[in-house]
């Protein structure tokens, strides 16, 4: 079972951020469950095999002031997908600087190989922040350019986007879910 984490404080923005992640996953012929970060607990840790933590907003960033409530992530050693949002506290919570630079709307962006994505592809960027990836040991960062894209843990299947591949990269959200989450 796949468990989708919506960090959506405004309950309207479930529709745009976390109901397309689970339209992939129902169309994929894939078992979800679906919970606000504020309502989760160790016994959903437990009941799935892989955890998406979907993004928001621009302005929607109360889960940044909750922290404490992903801790979970700094121990878990199953797979976890980080969504803009999901990436930022997965950065936070590694010891990572969160840095301001707005990027909204269709950008190319190149990739070495990561969740089936390679060379340059069209993303969609809705976010005001980023972690400078960078400076983190413990991370590979799989894009170019000067704000780390996409990134994975180097011992531990810890993923994340910065961009929303709910929008045109379907297929990575399907590649991470597939038995096989090798970057």
């Amino acid at each position: 079972m796949i468990l989708v984490v919506n960090v959506c404080f405004e309950k309207l923005h479930y529709f745009e951020f976390v109901k397309p992640i689970e339209d992939i996953l129902t169309n994929g012929g894939l078992e979800y469950s679906t919970i606000h970060y504020t309502e989760f607990f160790d016994k959903y840790l437990a009941l799935a095999d892989k955890i998406i933590i979907c993004g928001t907003s621009l302005k929607d960033d109360d889960f940044l002031k909750k922290t404490e409530k992903f801790l979970w992530i700094e121990n878990i050693n199953k797979p976890v997908l980080g969504i803009c949002a999901g990436m930022h506290l997965i950065g936070l919570l590694f010891r990572g600087k969160l840095k301001r630079e707005t990027e909204i709307g269709f950008y190319e962006e190149s990739f070495s190989s990561f969740l089936g994505l390679k060379d340059s592809e069209q993303v969609y960027h809705l976010h005001n922040n980023y972690i400078d990836f960078f400076h983190l040991k413990e991370f590979e960062v799989f894009s170019k350019g000067h704000i780390p894209q996409a990134v994975k843990h180097r011992d531990k299947p810890l993923y994340g986007v910065l961009f929303h591949p709910e929008v045109r990269q379907k297929s990575l959200i399907l590649n991470f879910c597939s038995k096989n989450s090798d970057p």
